[in-house]
């Protein structure tokens, strides 16, 4: 019989789940066995303000917190061997706050471009990709939470928060690189 698996994907603020770093991550947690999944989604979400503000961010993702406890209120998270957290942006933290608040301790977190309080949740079994030009994150802690932790963190010079730079195909190869990688940390 085959091991039931779950993934999950949790989109940022500005970055849905139809956007490359997602799109593409779910085909590849689909290949992986990952058969069943669900999209986490936000709604309308004022984003206004909340960059470089801590607490305006602190405040919003509680509230994406309390949307996403919501949606995934009726998954019977028991009945799955496997489960795989695949987030973005403010997404990384909903997904590890929610694993942690749910205590929920068999899942594996990618977390593309994730922010510093992230790591206040304490994830485990992650894998973690940033660009060095990433606004929204500050890069430096990120290096250093990632190290903490023991999480693996590619990082990819000149890239912004999308993972992209202004070469097309430069930006392909990235998204390439980060998929490749995701497929072997989701295949471990």
């Amino acid at each position: 019989m085959e091991k039931k698996r779950l993934a999950v994907f949790f989109p940022g603020i500005g970055y849905s789940n139809d956007k490359p770093l997602l799109y593409y991550g779910r085909d590849v947690a689909y290949e992986a066995g990952y058969i069943e999944y669900y999209n986490v989604s936000y709604g309308d979400v004022n984003k206004d303000g909340v960059r470089g503000n801590r607490d305006k961010m602190a405040e919003l993702a509680a509230d994406l917190l309390r949307r996403t406890e919501s949606q995934l209120s009726a998954i019977d998270w028991r009945a799955y061997e496997d489960i795989l957290f695949v987030s973005k942006s403010v997404g990384t933290f909903v997904a590890t706050a929610y694993a942690k608040k749910h205590q929920l301790t068999n899942i594996k977190h990618v977390l593309y471009t994730p922010l510093e309080f992230t790591y206040d949740n304490q994830p485990q079994n992650a894998i973690a990709f940033l660009g060095t030009n990433d606004g929204w994150s500050d890069v430096e802690e990120i290096v250093k939470r990632s190290r903490q932790a023991s999480i693996p963190l590619t990082l990819y010079e000149g890239c912004n928060h999308s993972l992209e730079t202004e070469d097309v195909f430069r930006n392909l190869e990235i998204l390439q690189d980060v998929m490749v990688n995701t497929k072997k940390f989701i295949g471990e």
